[in-house]
C-alpha cells in the first residue's frame, strides 16, 4: 500500500465571498476519522503579481455540536440585535453566483 502523508479528502464545497473563497473541506484519518477544515483564501496584489494569504481551521468531529450551536447562536444574535430592518433584507436575499470567468483566473502576459 502507498503511503500518502496528505489526508484523503472525502467532500469539498467551496464559497465564494468577493475578495475572499471558502473552502468546506472533509477529510479522513488513516484510521478512517473525519474532520472538517475551513479555509479562508484571499488573493493579495503586489507588483504586478498576486499571492493567496490563507487561513485555516481544524474542526474534529466531536466538536461539531458545540461549533454549529455556538455558530447559529453567534449568527442570531447579530440578526436580532445588531442589523436593522433593512440590513437584514438585504442580508437574506438570494444572491445569484456570477459565472465564472477565465479573466479572473489566469493572467496572459
Amino acid at each position: 500500500m502507498e503511503e500518502n502523508n496528505e489526508k484523503a479528502e472525502i467532500f469539498s464545497q467551496r464559497v465564494r465571498a468577493g475578495k475572499r473563497t471558502y473552502f468546506f473541506d472533509v477529510k479522513s484519518t488513516r484510521s478512517n476519522d473525519y474532520y472538517v477544515t475551513i479555509t479562508e483564501s484571499k488573493r493579495k496584489f503586489k507588483d504586478e503579481t498576486f499571492s493567496y494569504e490563507k487561513h485555516k481551521i481544524f474542526l474534529y468531529k466531536e466538536d461539531f455540536a458545540k461549533f454549529m450551536e455556538a455558530l447559529q447562536g453567534t449568527i442570531d444574535h447579530v440578526k436580532s440585535e445588531l442589523l436593522t430592518e433593512e440590513a437584514l433584507a438585504a442580508l437574506e436575499a438570494p444572491v445569484a453566483e456570477p459565472e465564472p470567468s477565465f479573466d479572473d483566473e489566469l493572467k496572459w502576459e
